[in-house]
Formats: structure tokens, C-alpha cells, sequence
């Protein structure tokens, strides 16, 4: 472990300094001090959803720490937007692109462009599609997001004892955010044989990606999308037992949905990225659990990446199989999600120092 990793990992970031960040102009810029004048461009989706700030904020540190230059962008979920920033970035001759994709098909012009000036293009958390101009893939194992997701509905229901039938919703990520389906298809392979076994039942029957798909990961289409699920199938006095839920943001706007249709006891609702609201949700029993990705780690990982590419060496990878973006195998290093819940929600994120006790208060 390099010391960008260790830095990273001992480091906090307060709600003060993630209202700074969030308040803060969409292109922050930054020197180094070494590393040959190197230049790295990053390119984060929004700055709506408190991760990508955290994203952003521990790259941006870490590369500077390495001596580089750095260019931060972030494009308010707007396609159009992240293209035009990349385009900006490629034109100050960066180095190395770290892209966090709002729309991971539409970049296949863009990065052909970089790849014609030699920038190595490294796809962060969300891989990039359709083209062969993408190197590296910094991500979790997103499959067992899902899989944490489904199991944790599974065992708080005691399926292996109960027999039901319970009724469930699934609630999905942006179409265009490839990671959905990895998420998705994970949850639904624990889940699905108790659907076709009757004892869990998705009243609505919307169950295939495109009808349970959110845009945006928009918390508010999630809410409104439940509200229509209950006043349309749950007007007959039933009450939903879990909801599939992908992510934090979504569930909160799930909740919304359920404490306005006059819900006190919440059912099991899943997440991820452990939010600092979110994670008072569960402290609260609001939101059962969340999956949490240790962003620092992740930033951590591209950063030796970088300074690997950079040196003239391989990156690290640990996948070489799984992620084919429909144009090629990309290499990717793939880190371990966690599921938290209120059990352990103070060892997993308050002790590693992830979250401050006082955010929590």
C-alpha cells in the first residue's frame, strides 16, 4: 500500500468541507509540483449526489499529492456537457483521462479523439461503452452489490423460514449507467427463485429492467414512481414488505413515497453508497441497509493506476473477463463491497473514519 493509499484512508471529510465542495464551481484546476509537468483531466457526472462530490474531492488530493496537474470537471448529469468537458481537457493535452461516464455510449467520438493524441483513458466506477478507446476500469464488484442487496431482503424476510407470500418492489438505476444491470441482475438471481416460488410477489409485475429503471438515479422519479405503484396496486389495504432498492438517494425518495401514503413501520429497504442521511435513516429504522464503497479505496486504485501508466508500467488488475463494454475486454481492478446496516454500521463506517461520528448526531 503506496502512501496516496494510506493518505487517503486516514483522511475525513467533514459536512463542512462537502458543502465547500458541493458549493464550488463545476471546474476546479490544480498544480503539482513534479511528475514532469504531467496533466490529468477528470471528468465526474454530478455534483447532486454526495459520492461523486467525495469522488472527485479524494482524486483531485491524491493526484495533486503525486506532483500532477489536475483539471476537475462535472457536468450536472448532462451528456452533452461531460462530452464538451472531455473535448476541453483533450485540447490542454492531458496525460491520462479518469472518466465517471453520465452516458456511458456516448463518448465513443471523444475518446477517439483523445486516444489520437496517446491520453490513456481510465473508466471510473462506471465502464464505458462501444468503443475501443478505453484502457483501464476502476470499479467494486458490482454484481455483488446486488447480490448483498437481495440477500440482506432475503434473510431480514427469513425466507428459508417463513413462507409468505411477502410482497416486494424493484426499483432499478439509469439505463445509461451501465453498472444498473450489474446491480440488478445480481439482486434479481437471489431473488427471482422466491418470486417463482410464490412467497415473494411483485404486485405491480413490473420486473423487467426497462420498467423498473430510474433516470438519473433521480430520487424524486423514484418517489413519484412509487407513489404510483401504491395508490395503483397496494389501494386495496396490502402493504409492501421490501423494496429493491440500488441506491440511497432512490431509497430516501422510496421512503417519502411511503411515509406520505401514511407508513410507520417501514419495510426492508435496500441502498448503497452509505449517505450520510441514509445512514441516519437506518440509525432511525427507516432505510434497513445500504452497500458502502469505500470511495477513498477507489481513488486510491486509480491513483496507482495513473502513476503506473504514467512510470511506463502495467496497472494492476484483478479482472480480466468480466467487463466486455460491447468493443473489447477492458482490464479492471475490482474492490469489495460491504453491507452495513445498523448492526455494524459504526465499525464499517464511523471507526474507518468514512463518515464523522458528529454527521451522524
Amino acid at each position: 500500500m503506496n502512501v496516496n493509499r494510506r493518505h487517503l484512508m486516514t483522511g475525513t471529510i467533514g459536512a463542512a468541507a462537502v458543502a465547500m465542495v458541493a458549493s464550488a464551481c463545476a471546474s476546479e484546476e490544480g498544480g503539482g509540483d513534479g511528475s514532469g509537468g504531467k496533466k490529468v483531466g477528470i471528468a465526474m457526472p454530478t455534483k447532486t449526489s454526495e459520492r461523486w462530490i467525495l469522488d472527485g474531492d479524494n482524486l483531485k488530493a491524491a493526484f495533486e499529492e503525486e506532483g500532477y496537474e489536475v483539471t476537475l470537471q462535472y457536468s450536472n448529469d448532462v451528456a452533452a456537457d461531460q462530452v464538451s468537458a472531455i473535448e476541453t481537457m483533450v485540447g490542454q493535452n492531458v496525460d491520462v483521462l479518469v472518466i465517471a461516464a453520465i452516458d456511458n455510449k456516448s463518448l465513443s467520438g471523444v475518446l477517439a479523439q483523445a486516444k489520437g493524441q496517446d491520453i490513456t483513458v481510465i473508466a471510473y466506477d462506471r465502464l464505458i461503452l462501444d468503443t475501443p478507446d478505453v484502457d483501464y476500469y476502476a470499479s467494486f464488484d458490482n454484481t455483488k452489490v446486488g447480490t448483498l442487496q437481495g440477500t440482506y431482503i432475503v434473510e431480514a424476510l427469513d425466507l428459508a423460514n417463513q413462507a409468505g407470500p411477502f410482497n416486494i418492489e424493484l426499483f432499478a438505476g439509469a439505463l445509461t449507467d451501465n453498472n444498473t444491470q450489474y446491480f440488478f441482475n445480481g439482486a434479481w438471481e437471489v431473488l427471482e427463485p422466491y418470486v417463482t416460488g410464490g412467497q415473494l410477489v411483485v404486485k405491480s409485475g413490473q420486473t423487467t429492467l426497462e420498467q423498473i429503471a430510474t433516470e438519473n438515479w433521480d430520487g424524486a422519479v423514484a418517489q413519484e414512481r412509487m407513489d404510483n405503484i401504491l395508490s395503483n396496486f397496494y389501494n386495496d389495504g396490502s402493504q409492501v414488505d421490501a423494496i429493491l432498492a440500488p441506491y440511497d438517494g432512490i431509497s430516501r425518495g422510496i421512503i417519502a413515497s411511503l411515509q406520505g401514503s401514511g407508513y410507520t413501520e417501514m419495510p426492508v429497504v435496500t441502498g448503497q453508497d452509505a449517505e450520510v442521511e441514509s445512514v441516519k435513516y437506518i440509525i432511525d429504522g427507516l432505510q434497513s441497509m445500504t452497500v458502502y464503497k469505500d470511495t477513498r479505496e477507489l481513488a486510491a486504485t486509480t491513483v496507482d493506476m495513473v502513476v503506473a501508466v504514467l512510470d511506463g508500467k502495467e496497472p494492476e488488475v484483478n479482472n480480466t473477463e468480466t467487463y466486455d463494454n460491447g468493443n473489447k475486454v477492458v482490464p479492471a481492478y475490482l474492490l469489495e463491497p460491504v453491507s452495513v446496516d445498523v448492526n455494524n454500521y459504526q465499525e464499517i463506517v464511523v471507526d474507518s473514519g468514512y463518515i464523522d461520528a458528529e454527521e451522524l448526531a
